[in-house]
């Protein structure tokens, strides 16, 4: 069924081609790399001091929305775990900053009881603090899945069809239209070349135009799932857990209807 992954190197995107399959079937996998795949984020925040000119409650939801590095193998979901949600060692760890200023507190100040779970992203600034302004909070971060709440969600997740270009050079109203479509796709002989159009990735920008020259056809069953994690885990992780996550809801219908 699958007919090809790639990866690129410098976003960390994961794109697999799926063949002879439906969108539903697709879309599945999407959503639960969305929604289920449980990540780590910074749940509660505890100031000690904050003299800064900004509310205790911005810099929590900025908290909130930082990106945490995640050990699924390290924590339980709070359901979960054998606390049953009193918050341990085994579903939550704690994170603290003391920065006074003047300086800029950055997500690289905020020191971790846990090494592996840390900010992804460390240049990430939390506020701006003027002379003697002082920021120190200690808050607790847990495991939750997107559909609960979207700091948890650990990707952008999307599905494109195969398309495919058939080109008409000789049309006779080549000459009027052939201004509209995008230059990348012409040869050195001002000729439309259909591997241009699929190398740029271009056939949305020819598609309408006119289907006489340039018809798109897309091919609902090949289809390639693009996963691009924001960075608490790598997308291969998130694609495991997601059919792990599948499998687990599909496991728990049958058992409730035997």
């Amino acid at each position: 069924m699958i007919e090809n992954i790639t990866k690129d190197k410098k976003t960390g995107r994961l794109s697999v081609t799926f063949k002879n399959t439906t969108p539903a079937f697709v879309n599945t996998i999407r959503r639960a790399a969305i929604d289920l795949v449980p990540t780590m984020a910074i749940d509660e925040v505890n100031f000690v001091q904050n003299s800064s000119a900004m509310y205790d409650e911005v810099i929590a939801h900025r908290l909130g929305l930082l990106v945490l590095k995640t050990d699924l193998k390290g924590y339980n979901l709070p359901e979960e775990c054998t606390c049953k949600g009193e918050g341990c060692a085994k579903c939550q760890t704690t994170l603290k900053l003391k920065v006074k200023g003047p300086g800029i507190a950055y997500a690289s100040d905020i020191k971790s009881t846990d090494p592996k779970i840390k900010p992804e992203y460390p240049k990430t600034p939390i506020i701006k603090l003027l002379k003697d302004q002082v920021l120190e909070f200690q808050a607790t971060a847990k495991l939750g899945r997107g559909k609960t709440h979207v700091k948890h969600t650990p990707c952008l997740a999307w599905h494109t069809f195969k398309a495919k270009a058939t080109v008409n050079n000789n049309h006779k109203e080549f000459e009027k239209f052939k201004d509209k479509y995008p230059k990348e796709i012409f040869t050195k002989d001002g000729k439309i070349d259909p591997k241009l159009i699929e190398k740029h990735d271009l056939y949305d920008a020819c598609d309408g135009i006119n289907e006489n020259i340039v018809k798109i056809e897309y091919d609902p069953t090949t289809i390639t799932l693009h996963i691009e994690p924001w960075g608490q885990l790598t997308a291969k992780e998130i694609l495991l857990r997601a059919t792990d996550e599948i499998t687990r809801l599909f496991t728990e219908f049958e058992e409730q209807i035997k």
